[in-house]
């Protein structure tokens, strides 16, 4: 094989064929999971827990996944092991994609088979750590859009899905005042939840708060902060966060699988503590870059 491989529908194929047809019900009705891990040392980090996590969205959707779950790492494993030579001394992003099946006449939920044959979907690409240089170097900018997050009484926010028209348009807002900033979602009660790729927390007073976990995606990078935090006697709790709440924070961040942890320096153009990345973020990137034997801070913030 002269290029890397995905895995579709029972198949390892080149990367370059990997593709769903254009009425698969995860196009036709956005009827689609998903989940994303990231290696270090090109070696899977916390697998199992995304893995776990992308069959309990399949479940809650009613997609039946068409293979086990200890298949799937194998696909997973297998993919890594093919991949990683075309990227020699690369980091590799892992993609797990499966939607309801096909739907081959087109006509809404009337022309959907009985038991349609759900479209699984494995692919790796490389990391592009310079793409998040600036946000380990000066931090980000949040803005709140006008679109809300979904309400947890319309889709489970546990499940992490396709779904994500409202943080398409949030974005596209946001951009229009700001090309460099993040959207961050409030809920319909004007709580913060998270942003389209992250989960959203704030450190005040010794301790570490997020948003309480019914309304947001509980992350696997939200997990291992959770347990860093616990390393080191720093108190996490969950509650209901506004803005005003941000405003006064000391620093907050952003866990997300890509780059494990990022500071918020900003949010509605008001300065988060001294307005720059703060210090104990400094510590907890440290650290987690010690539990993964690879500095984290570099591999971001000098990335070419």
């Amino acid at each position: 094989m002269d290029q890397p491989i995905a895995y579709l529908k029972g198949k390892f194929v080149p990367a370059s064929e990997c593709a769903l047809p254009m009425y698969d019900l995860g196009i036709v009705l956005g009827a689609a999971v998903t989940d994303f891990l990231r290696t270090f040392h090109q070696r899977p980090y916390r697998m199992d827990d995304h893995i776990q996590r992308f069959y309990r969205s399949c479940k809650y959707a009613r997609i039946q996944p068409p293979v086990d779950l200890a298949e799937s790492i194998s696909i997973s494993e297998h993919l890594l092991k093919t991949n990683a030579p075309f990227h020699p001394g690369q980091e590799l992003g892992l993609i797990f994609y499966m939607t309801a099946g096909e739907n081959s006449v087109y006509a809404g939920a009337a022309g959907i088979p009985a038991n349609p044959s759900p479209s699984y979907v494995q692919h790796t690409f490389p990391m592009r750590f310079d793409l998040f240089r600036d946000i380990f170097v000066n931090g980000v900018h949040c803005m709140t859009p006008a679109p809300r997050h979904w309400p947890p009484q319309c889709l489970s926010s546990k499940i992490k899905n396709r779904n994500r028209l409202h943080m398409w348009i949030g974005e596209q807002e946001i951009r229009q005042l700001d090309a460099t900033a993040m959207p961050l979602y409030l809920d319909v009660h004007g709580n913060i939840t998270e942003t389209g790729g992250s989960n959203f927390v704030i450190f005040r007073d010794g301790k570490v708060i997020s948003p309480r976990r019914n309304n947001v995606l509980w992350g696997i990078s939200l997990t291992v902060l959770e347990e860093i935090l616990a390393q080191l006697g720093v108190p996490f709790i969950e509650d209901d966060i506004q803005t005003y709440d941000v405003v006064n924070a000391d620093e907050a961040w952003i866990p997300t699988t890509p780059y494990c942890l990022g500071p918020v320096v900003k949010i509605n153009g008001v300065p988060i503590g001294d307005g720059t990345p703060g210090p104990m973020w400094r510590r907890i990137i440290d650290h987690w870059s010690g539990i993964v034997d690879k500095d984290i801070y570099r591999e971001t913030a000098e990335a070419t």
